[in-house]
């Protein structure tokens, strides 16, 4: 894994910023770790409120962000894929990532995408934020949506 050519991690006040975080159910630990990464990113940012969906998996992320968007700043999406014997991790990999693109475009909300499409398990362990994790895909999903709404906001 890299994080070469990644932007400096910036935090900013974002208090009062509207959002959401909708995460699915499969793989736990992962989950749980997404979910802190994801949590540690708004406390950093001083989001105190941020509503906190779960659904079944990754495939139901975007319908749910869909119906969070309008009434939100910011969606974080989070979940995870890990790669079977089958064609169903590019089918549920591919209509996540277009269902969310499209939420994010639809909507004009900004949707932090941390989605997790890894081989292993190992590898999903190693980007959940925790203990031992060389990434936190959840810090960086939420710390993305965030500065996207913030760009969005300088616009208007």
């Amino acid at each position: 894994m890299s994080k070469a050519g990644a932007p400096a991690e910036e935090t900013f006040d974002a208090a009062g910023y509207r959002v959401a975080v909708v995460a699915a159910s499969w793989h736990t630990e992962v989950m749980d770790g997404l979910l802190a990464g994801a949590q540690r990113a708004l406390d950093a940012h001083g989001v105190t409120d941020a509503r906190v969906v779960r659904v079944p998996g990754t495939f139901e992320l975007p319908v749910v962000a869909a119906a969070l968007a309008p009434g939100h700043d910011a969606v974080v999406a989070l979940g995870v894929v890990v790669r079977g014997g089958t064609p169903h991790f590019e089918y549920v990999c591919s209509a996540a990532t277009d269902g969310l693109t499209r939420v994010a475009l639809d909507h004009g909300t900004p949707v932090g995408f941390g989605v997790l499409t890894c081989d292993t398990d190992q590898q999903a362990l190693d980007r959940a934020g925790l203990e031992g994790s060389s990434e936190d895909k959840g810090w960086e999903a939420t710390s993305a949506a965030l500065q996207t709404a913030r760009v969005l906001r300088s616009l208007v």
